[in-house]
């Protein structure tokens, strides 16, 4: 298939290797280690992710699509005609294909960090869709970001696209702080669609995480790959295991990778000690009811006007307004 059109256009904003290391040994060096959840898609780990949105125990993705399907429509018609689009962490693009389609919108703008997935998926939508004008933007979505792209456009509004429960990534404080930044984005009479994980059996959510092949672990792995291969590192992944556990107080999954055995890593020339069974907590994945995203979007200046989900409660995707 050839070049994307005329229409398409790529802009670079995510600074590379300085805030990665700076980030990596920031989060080591605190008393509870963490690393930053962004950073799980490189290639590979993009590619496991796929992966992962495949297996059988991993419902959200299939929950989600079956939601778009069954309620593009009515989805669409919240948007409005002649939208901007702008979409936080573009993926594969399997559900935005599904909107576009329904939406028509003037303008599709992709944000993500990872920038050869941003380019394959803008560059197939701009192909596909050869009368929407696509802006990819590569920057960190959870960070201001002025989108200069947006002025010239004849949209009548913007509105956000937020899909497969990344929102879940967050706390509850960088949530509201997030869609605070998205609503300014948008701006007045704009909207935001948000894709949100339910709270549900603890059966199910342990065999998500957790999944029988493994390929959760090694996504999870990846990251400490990723570090190795960009860094300079050398972290032995096999004395690494994944956890994954809900913490019913705080109403998320927490994902961590847990040192084997005390062990000693070196980072750019800088030196990281472990203790056996320390961890590194690479993700939190919140779940919510539909009442509790409701009011914490409401903390955020937006009003709730939809919700639609599947019949079994697992997955949610929302609505919010921005006033006028």
């Amino acid at each position: 298939m050839g070049q994307p059109g005329a229409g398409y256009a790529f802009r670079d904003l995510h600074a590379d290797t300085g805030r990665f290391l700076d980030d990596v040994m920031a989060g080591l060096s605190r008393p509870h280690k963490t690393l930053p959840p962004k950073y799980f898609y490189d290639a590979q780990g993009c590619a496991l992710f796929e992966a992962i949105c495949a297996l059988p125990e991993y419902y959200l993705t299939r929950a989600e699509l079956a939601l778009m399907h069954a309620h593009v429509g009515e989805m669409a018609r919240h948007l409005g005609p002649r939208c901007a689009l702008i979409e936080y962490g573009s993926g594969s693009g399997r559900k935005t294909r599904i909107l576009i389609a329904a939406v028509e919108p003037v303008a599709y703008i992709p944000i993500d960090i990872a920038r050869a997935e941003l380019a394959a998926t803008a560059g197939q939508i701009a192909r596909e869709f050869p009368r929407v004008r696509v802006l990819a933007v590569c920057a960190d979505y959870s960070r201001p970001l002025a989108l200069p792209e947006l002025e010239g456009l004849d949209a009548r509004r913007c509105v956000g696209y937020f899909p497969g429960s990344t929102i879940g990534n967050f706390t509850p404080a960088e949530a509201a702080a997030f869609l605070a930044i998205a609503r300014e984005q948008v701006g007045a009479g704009g909207g935001l669609l948000i894709g949100v994980d339910l709270k549900k059996d603890l059966a199910r959510l342990d065999a998500a995480y957790n999944d029988a092949r493994g390929v959760t672990a090694d996504f999870n792995l990846n990251l400490l790959g990723r570090i190795n291969r960009e860094l300079g590192a050398d972290f032995d992944l096999s004395a690494f295991r994944h956890r994954a556990f809900y913490d019913e107080t705080h109403g998320r999954i927490e994902m961590h990778l847990e040192s084997v055995n005390a062990q000693t890593v070196t980072i750019g020339g800088r030196v990281t000690h472990f203790r056996k069974g320390e961890t590194i907590h690479t993700e939190n994945s919140y779940k919510y009811s539909v009442r509790e995203f409701q009011e914490l979007a409401g903390s955020a200046g937006l009003q709730p006007r939809a919700c639609w989900t599947d019949a079994d409660r697992l997955f949610g995707v929302h609505y919010l307004a921005v006033p006028q």
